[in-house]
């Protein structure tokens, strides 16, 4: 049998994307759009992390098509996210296909994008745990169906703090890329600090309830050293007294 001259064909060189805003912590599952296609394979997933664990990225899957009727894979938005998900048809450096966009994702809705396509060789796994300040993702991707000639596919994240461990290759301090080989399983693992916005909420309210605790308490230490002071007979009244005024309005509600 001869080999197909698409499997042979040399691939348009990859360009490198920028990954989204930021990323944060929670069980996703997500579909790597790997379809059962020969040739030249381009799957690229960029998303980040906000500090308020919302997230946002974009999704390519493109193949070089194999004749003027061959698109690529054509992604659908779940019904669930389409006021959060626009998709554009891609047409870049000889790849056909679509590209996806999202923003401002819950953790449970970065999970739906699984749904985007039913065509899917490779299985990306990821996990955010967070303990404290510290969230860890761990992933594994399986692309040992993926035919290793000509695949181009790359998963970048960008997390809103340094990041302090990671097996993939850093791209400045707070992103981190893999380029994944086609025809193997893949891990990935990387950590990060940063401070939980529930904590971060939590701490300004209390900040506010101290904040009025202290003054009722300023307020109350007042009154009572008036009370204990109360001056001379004689002496002139000085300004605003919170405890005469109550005592003020009790008399005359009970017609003293």
């Amino acid at each position: 049998m001869q080999p197909s001259p698409v499997a042979d064909m040399p691939c348009p060189s990859s360009r490198r994307r920028a990954p989204g805003r930021r990323v944060a912590a929670v069980v996703v599952v997500l579909a790597l759009l790997v379809p059962a296609l020969t040739g030249c394979l381009r799957v690229q997933v960029s998303m980040g992390v906000s500090s308020n664990d919302r997230v946002s990225g974009r999704i390519v899957a493109a193949v070089v098509p194999t004749g003027p009727e061959d698109k690529g894979p054509q992604l659908t938005a779940p019904g669930q996210l389409a006021a959060k998900v626009r998709i554009e048809e891609y047409n870049q450096d000889g790849y056909l296909g679509t590209q996806v966009f999202f923003d401002d994702l819950s953790f449970g809705e970065v999970g739906q994008l699984g749904s985007l396509s039913d065509q899917t060789q490779g299985m990306f796994t990821l996990e955010f745990q967070r303990s404290g300040d510290l969230v860890s993702l761990t992933g594994r991707v399986d692309l040992e169906s993926v035919p290793p000639n000509g695949s181009d596919v790359q998963f970048s994240i960008a997390f809103p703090a340094r990041v302090a461990t990671t097996n993939g290759t850093r791209e400045g301090d707070n992103t981190v890329l893999w380029k994944l080989p086609a025809g193997e399983t893949s891990t990935l693992r990387a950590q990060v600090k940063y401070a939980d916005p529930n904590t971060r909420s939590f701490a300004g309210w209390a900040g506010i309830v101290g904040g009025i605790t202290l003054a009722v308490a300023a307020l109350v230490a007042g009154m009572a050293f008036r009370d204990r002071n109360p001056g001379p007979p004689n002496a002139p009244r000085g300004g605003f007294s919170p405890s005469e005024m109550w005592r003020e309005i009790t008399s005359r509600r009970l017609g003293r």
